[in-house]
């Protein structure tokens, strides 16, 4: 990397800490800018976090020349909207996950990015990760066979009253908020899913509190995944096929990482995999991008295939159907 790529950041979001810490373990980010609808808000923040500008509006920090990329983390309904100010402004993007639950609105963001001859990317950071890599390389690598079931949960004790993830005009939901992760698994190991079937449980404001889905593949492996707000903790990644298991500690956090194969023989083997920021690393494969440089960035068609999924899991789930995509 020739420079750091300058970043700022739209909003004082929570997710912010985890994205700042593994920002400050990298020499090629530099977290330049954040921006609040509270001006005093913003400049505490950059005074609290280290920051070196500020901005009172949105716009303004897009305004900003110096600020090459910027960062959303806004509730999910803005983050399209916000993607295509941010790609207007002539601003490389990051958009937390998940980007949409309409594919148009993906396929829009990306076509932005490219006229615009920009980076876009969503930031489904564990997919950068070294646990991650080594799951999908001993499935590609038939460590276990044919893949024939995954098995994917993610559930917390969201509330259900007051939290924005309850909100069905902010697209809100625990299939948005936690799911997604478990159908970017399912995805990543199987491919696209050929139909699903879901069920779900709204909460008190009509979004789904827990969704339990199935997802079935061209080549017949299946995948159950599963999402909750107000239940305990939970993270889940089991994957099964014709000769062995894959089971995985803490697959979406990465935080305690701990991969366990049980091969053809029945013996359960640890595989080592490295502890590492997946944040840090996100950001620097999109900067790489941004630099112009060979990168595995997450792009176009695995965002759409993951709006696509998400779209056909909520119509199968409020229409009981089978859905075809």
């Amino acid at each position: 990397m020739s420079r750091p790529v300058r970043w700022g950041v739209l909003s004082t979001a929570l997710i912010n800490d985890k994205v700042l810490a593994g920002a400050a373990q990298s020499p090629e980010v530099e977290v330049f800018a954040v921006a609040s609808r509270d001006g005093d808000r913003a400049r505490a923040y950059a005074d609290a976090k280290g920051i070196e500008r500020s901005y009172g509006s949105y716009e303004a920090l897009l305004a900003d020349p110096d600020v090459e990329a910027v960062y959303v983390p806004l509730p999910n309904s803005l983050h399209h909207p916000w993607t295509l100010t941010a790609l207007a402004a002539g601003k490389h993007v990051l958009c937390e996950k998940p980007y949409s639950r309409r594919p148009a609105e993906v396929a829009e963001g990306f076509a932005a990015a490219r006229e615009a001859g920009l980076v876009l990317s969503e930031a489904f950071m564990w997919r950068y990760n070294p646990q991650t890599r080594a799951v999908a390389g001993l499935v590609r690598d038939g460590a276990i066979g044919d893949l024939r079931l995954v098995v994917a949960s993610f559930s917390w004790p969201c509330p259900l009253d007051g939290d924005i993830r309850t909100r069905p005009d902010l697209d809100g939901g625990s299939l948005m908020d936690v799911g997604c992760y478990c159908v970017s698994a399912a995805r990543l190991l199987a491919g696209e899913p050929v139909s699903v079937t879901a069920q779900s449980t709204a909460g008190p404001h009509g979004v789904d509190a827990h969704l339990a889905a199935t997802l079935r593949f061209a080549d017949g492996a299946v995948a159950h995944v599963d999402s909750a707000f107000h239940v305990p903790d939970r993270s889940h990644l089991e994957v099964v096929g014709t000769t062995g298991t894959i089971r995985v500690r803490d697959p979406w956090h990465c935080a305690d990482p701990g991969v366990t194969l049980t091969g053809p023989d029945g013996v359960a083997r640890d595989v080592p995999v490295e502890t590492v920021s997946s944040y840090r690393l996100e950001l620097e494969e999109m900067n790489k991008a941004i630099r112009g440089e060979p990168n595995v960035l997450l792009g176009e068609a695995d965002a759409l295939g993951q709006a696509r999924t998400i779209e056909a899991l909520y119509r199968a789930a409020d229409e009981g159907v089978v859905v075809t995509l």
